[in-house]
């Protein structure tokens, strides 16, 4: 049994407070397919949080979490996931395993973090697990990361693939286009999907890709697949938490905004700034009065 963590408004704005709940494990996860397959099953909802206050708010809509390397470009400000280190992604994913109680957590295994050898990536793997608490890595590859998934998956850690548009091959790529186009490369996807899927992989992230490549994949392999800028017949659909709130003007064609967050914070502070300027803000509500 695991832990829930709820905010304790009487203490603090984000002191947990322990309740016990089970959270959705990864065998549920894998046993999706068939469910929806038969048409029994809800499409699989996973979106990414980096804080513990995002997982509070995330958490109870979301079948998973994911814990992205793209924190690197939502919270530091790089140029790509290529700079991540283990020691960012291990600190947020704590975060995240404590901000949450019902979604799997899955954690990004960084650049550079498993790709020498299949004993480099279990002893990433394996760091991530023991700090944070999260219930599964996430490593991009196709048919070259077969033989690390399967090293990882017989040693007991549950690896969520990810092929298509790879964002830690960026340069590589030569840009974030999608993938696909040609026959060739259209061949190769799906050949990548299906090898990772028989490695032992118990989901499959699709980004970026021609929307057909999806539908065969997600036809041909027996575990979900979760689409991102792929195709609405994915067994489920991954966002960017703060792509879809709107907090960056510039996102992916792939994107829905379901908000304008950029404008309101903005708003808010240009208000809040206002009214110190003109000294409205503290005003007799927020101040501590004299005993009399």
């Amino acid at each position: 049994m695991s832990t829930t963590f709820t905010i304790d408004t009487a203490t603090s704005r984000a002191t947990p407070v322990a309740a016990p709940m089970k959270r959705l494990t990864v065998p549920a996860i894998r046993a999706r397919k068939a469910a929806i397959a038969a048409g029994k099953g809800e499409p699989l909802v996973m979106l990414t949080a980096y804080t513990v206050r995002m997982a509070q708010l995330m958490d109870p809509h979301c079948d998973m979490l994911l814990v992205g390397d793209s924190l690197g470009q939502v919270i530091y400000g790089l140029p790509s996931t290529v700079p991540v280190t283990l020691e960012m992604m291990a600190a947020h994913g704590a975060a995240v395993v404590r901000g949450s109680h019902h979604a799997t957590v899955v954690i990004d295994m960084p650049f550079g973090s498993y790709e020498a050898s299949p004993a480099q990536a279990f002893e990433s793997a394996a760091l991530l697990m023991k700090q944070t608490g999260a219930a599964a890595v996430k490593l991009e590859g196709g048919i070259a990361m077969a033989s690390t998934v399967q090293f990882l998956a017989e040693r007991g850690i549950p690896v969520v693939g990810h092929i298509g548009l790879t964002p830690q091959a960026v340069n590589a790529l030569g840009g974030y286009g999608a993938r696909g186009r040609s026959p060739a490369e259209a061949r190769k996807i799906v050949a990548d999907a299906r090898a990772v899927a028989e490695a032992g992989a118990f989901a499959l992230v699709i980004e970026g890709v021609v929307e057909p490549i999806a539908v065969e994949i997600t036809r041909t392999i027996d575990i979900p697949t979760i689409g991102i800028g792929a195709s609405a017949a994915c067994d489920g659909q991954v966002l960017v938490a703060e792509d879809m709130l709107g907090l960056f003007e510039r996102t992916p064609r792939f994107v829905k905004r379901y908000g304008d967050m950029a404008s309101f914070v903005a708003e808010r502070a240009e208000q809040y700034a206002a009214e110190v300027r003109s000294r409205a803000f503290p005003g007799p509500e927020q101040l501590y009065p004299p005993k009399d």
